[in-house]
């Protein structure tokens, strides 16, 4: 049969006749990939021309149940034993279900996977392990540094797709681990491993033998350039869950979020420290963010983020130097460099801080990435104290919006942020005037500010 040629777009999934620079569906530039695939004969009663009859021509009735009349309830959820595994994931594994997480090359996917494995088979639910990347050697190697029991976990190195589904009808696993989905191919399309139409084609085939052998899928996915996923943006839409594997290669520890999660929250984090055995659980992240502080230096400020459900204190760090060239540097790491600009215009502006012959510097400590506006006043904070070069007070939290008029907005969940604060035994949280509680947490002082001038008055007169 006469193979055909198709270009498909990686981001919507699009189907061109010919290759263009820009997709013409979703209008993303240099998404489009080459992608062979064998038509498929048209059924005989589909040529017929005469409305709905002729399209549904060859198929069969399927049942219709009313929602009502479906019994059931979600099954028990297994346990790893990972406490931030399972936190992100809502609770535990929900069998059935498909998991896809990716990561860079190297963060610890594959480690992370085993000990899942491990972990899973001790607690009496059989594991396969499917490796195409690596030999079935090369993962001894790993298993045995990972101080886990993984004697009992089955390992394949195959990356036939048939091969493997036939392999786990055949074991019967409770818990199905692919890595990677760009190394399996099937035999019924053309085209090597990983290209648009073999990644999609497997994850499809992985999804419905999950759904219907109550198998537990985990997918290890690669990553581009810009971070997210190789593949057609299909692929994270098929699964389950979608989790990210982040983390700087200097640093220790590394974070697990949720991006997607049919059977729980998303935007839940799950941090772990690498070491030589392996990834180890951290159960308090905020004391691991503020271990190596140093109170006593100017431009440092803490203040508490919301992961998902979970709060997080962090510190953020602000250095304002005289410049030693005629434009000043803006320069920020883990913060948006365009919402720096806007409270530096800010500050000049409300509270009378010229950074017109300043660099300035900001940091936020641990690789954390700063999204939502709760970090302004913190940012802000940071900044006019290495300005004025006097330390904040040593157990304050910075929690709050900045505006463009100086005025310090209210934050969502400011209750969950000040029981974290009295947790890691801070004495003041600083925020917005309007949303301070009428109860705080015992040992902790909360002060509501109504702008950045008042809030400097309070901390630098």
């Amino acid at each position: 049969m006469k193979t055909k040629t198709s270009y498909r777009c990686t981001e919507c999934g699009a189907d061109h006749s010919k290759w263009a620079g820009r997709c013409d569906t979703c209008g993303e530039w240099n998404s489009l990939v080459e992608e062979m695939s064998a038509p498929k004969a048209a059924h005989p009663a589909a040529r017929r021309i005469g409305g709905a009859k002729s399209l549904a021509a060859g198929g069969a009735v399927a049942a219709t149940p009313r929602l009502g009349d479906i019994k059931g309830s979600e099954s028990r959820r297994w346990k790893t034993g990972l406490g931030e595994f399972d936190f992100v994931l809502g609770g535990g594994i929900v069998p059935g279900s498909m998991i896809l997480i990716g990561g860079e090359p190297g963060i610890g996917k594959s480690t992370l996977l085993l000990h899942v494995a491990a972990r899973l088979q001790s607690a009496g639910h059989p594991a396969l392990y499917a490796s195409g990347e690596e030999s079935p050697l090369q993962v001894k190697l790993r298993a045995d540094r990972l101080g886990e029991n993984t004697d009992d976990v089955s390992l394949l190195g195959e990356t036939n797709l048939e091969t493997i589904l036939a392999t786990a009808a055949s074991v019967g696993p409770a818990a199905l681990i692919i890595d990677s989905i760009q190394t399996v191919f099937t035999a019924d399309l053309e085209g090597a491993p990983g290209n648009v139409g073999q990644v999609r084609e497997c994850a499809a085939r992985l999804m419905r033998f999950a759904k219907e052998s109550g198998t537990t899928v985990f997918v290890v996915g690669h990553v581009t350039k810009g971070g997210g996923i190789a593949g057609p943006k299909t692929l994270e839409h098929i699964v389950d869950t979608v989790l990210y594997f982040e983390g700087e290669s200097t640093l220790d520890h590394r974070v697990l979020r949720a991006t997607k999660n049919r059977f729980g929250s998303v935007d839940e984090i799950g941090v772990f420290r690498m070491s030589e055995t392996g990834l180890t659980p951290v159960d308090n992240p905020s004391e691991l963010f503020l271990g190596d502080r140093y109170h006593h230096a100017s431009g440092s400020a803490v203040t508490s983020l919301l992961e998902g459900t979970r709060p997080l204190l962090i510190e953020i760090q602000a250095l304002a130097a005289k410049a030693g060239f005629g434009t000043p540097q803006r320069v920020s790491t883990g913060f948006d460099g365009r919402r720096l600009a806007l409270l530096l215009a800010v500050l000049d502006k409300r509270a009378g801080l010229s950074f017109a012959q300043l660099d300035v510097f900001v940091n936020v400590v641990g690789g954390v990435q700063l999204r939502e506006p709760a970090g302004d006043l913190a940012v802000a904070a940071a900044v006019a104290s290495s300005v004025y070069d006097r330390a904040l007070p040593e157990r304050a939290v910075f929690v709050g919006e900045v505006g463009l008029g100086g005025e310090v907005r209210p934050v969502s969940q400011a209750e969950r942020r000040i029981a974290e604060a009295a947790n890691m035994g801070m004495g003041t949280v600083y925020l917005a005037e309007r949303i301070v509680p009428k109860r705080s947490p015992r040992d902790i002082e909360v002060v509501g500010v109504r702008t950045i001038g008042d809030l400097f008055k309070q901390l630098f007169a």
